[in-house]
């Protein structure tokens, strides 16, 4: 028997096994499909990751490794967890075979993964020379150039990350592809991307084709209602990232239709009350840093569950998304005499105006202004003492 499982060893895994053997808790182990633990930054060979976790920054490996080292219990790479059971089994698939193991808690923190071309619906050819961002990223940190001249599709933040990686690894994009009207992280790596990198981004751009044999010699795009060919050796999709929720599901975990990740009360508990979540299965997507904040959170969550201190499940009040607003997490809120809880949301499209939590007499239990793009995580400290009595919560933007 195990005191906690953790199944994911990225950021969020990482950091609550950290918390948990700090404070002594003696059988626990992180599990882990892959062969390396880290999550994603080990790809990433550029800087930027660590201020919010160690408090320095660094390069996506160095992170990976530091996280590594800081969790300080058994990370058991090449082992894939199959399946959960209510009463803390785990069914996991290891190199000696398929074993059934238990424990008091186990936290899902698989992390996130981007949408490739299939969902994406893109017409064309196959030819070799399209990926995604990761996939990218482990093959020039493997020391191998898939391509010189590729195209990026996307403009989140990740696209950016590619950009870098590009560089690292002596390819140079033709070009950033984004079908809005404007780039979806923020403007500052607009700059990046032309001035530095010398990457031109082409906003109101549609993919509408790949087009090659054997490899990728161009893609056809339309822009302005005009259709034109782009030559490249290279497609790379970036972003449009939804949470690695498929153990969740299978287990039979509710998800919520708005984050598509697991749906939790404000413990990270989702409904089975042996079964907590924490960073980017919950939603996707968020950087390295808030994962890790949040796996120390969901830790200490589980430091109190092990001593029979969290409130009941059933008392947990649900929260509606309303008006303009797209998603919310947690999903489930519990009353407290002190203390805060903070709502996290993103809206359906830009607002600007108050973003209310009202209760089911159209009380109002907390408020803020907002003037915020769809792609933007909203906070709401919402005061804990507030819910008592309360049976139901909606949040919504009033203009």
């Amino acid at each position: 028997m195990y005191d906690v499982l953790i199944v994911g060893a990225g950021p969020a895994g990482l950091s609550a096994a950290r918390v948990l053997k700090h404070a002594g808790v003696e059988k626990i182990a992180v599990l882990e499909r892959t062969g390396e633990p880290g999550g994603l930054p080990r790809y990433c060979g550029h800087p930027g990751f660590g201020m919010l976790d160690f408090g320095r920054v660094w390069r996506g490996p160095r992170y990976a490794r530091a996280l590594t080292e800081a969790a300080g219990v058994p990370i058991l790479t090449d082992t894939t967890v199959t399946g959960i059971e209510s009463g803390g089994v785990v069914h996991v698939s290891t190199e000696r075979g398929p074993e059934t193991w238990q424990a008091r808690a186990i936290l899902l923190a698989t992390g996130t993964r981007e949408t490739p071309r299939g969902p994406r619906l893109v017409s064309g050819t196959r030819p070799w020379g399209v990926t995604t961002t990761g996939a990218f990223q482990e093959m020039v940190m493997k020391g191998l150039r898939p391509f010189r001249k590729p195209v990026i599709i996307g403009s989140e933040l990740v696209s950016f990350s590619a950009l870098m990686t590009a560089r690292h690894g002596r390819v140079k994009p033709v070009a950033m592809i984004e079908q809005n009207a404007r780039i979806t992280a923020q403007r500052p790596a607009e700059v990046l991307a032309s001035m530095v990198y010398g990457t031109p981004i082409l906003l109101n751009t549609q993919l509408v084709s790949i087009l090659g044999g054997d490899r990728v010699e161009g893609v056809e795009i339309e822009q302005d209602g005009e259709r034109r060919t782009l030559a490249c050796d290279g497609v790379v999709f970036t972003g449009q990232f939804v949470p690695d929720a498929i153990l969740a599901r299978t287990s039979g975990l509710a998800l919520d239709g708005g984050t598509r990740g697991p749906a939790i009360d404000s413990t990270f508990r989702t409904q089975d009350p042996r079964v907590f979540a924490a960073g980017n299965v919950l939603r996707a997507v968020e950087h390295s840093g808030q994962a890790a904040l949040e796996g120390r959170a969901a830790a200490r969550m589980i430091l109190r569950a092990l001593e029979g201190r969290l409130p009941d499940p059933g008392s947990a009040v649900p929260v509606t998304c309303g008006q303009g607003v797209a998603s919310v997490w947690p999903q489930r809120l519990h009353a407290a005499p002190r203390g805060r809880i903070v709502l996290h949301a993103r809206m359906e499209t830009p607002q600007r105006g108050v973003l209310r939590l009202s209760d089911e007499r159209g009380r109002t239990v907390a408020h803020r202004r907002v003037n915020v793009l769809p792609e933007r995580r909203v906070e709401l400290a919402v005061p804990a003492a507030a819910l008592s009595g309360v049976s139901a919560l909606r949040l919504e933007v009033e203009q």
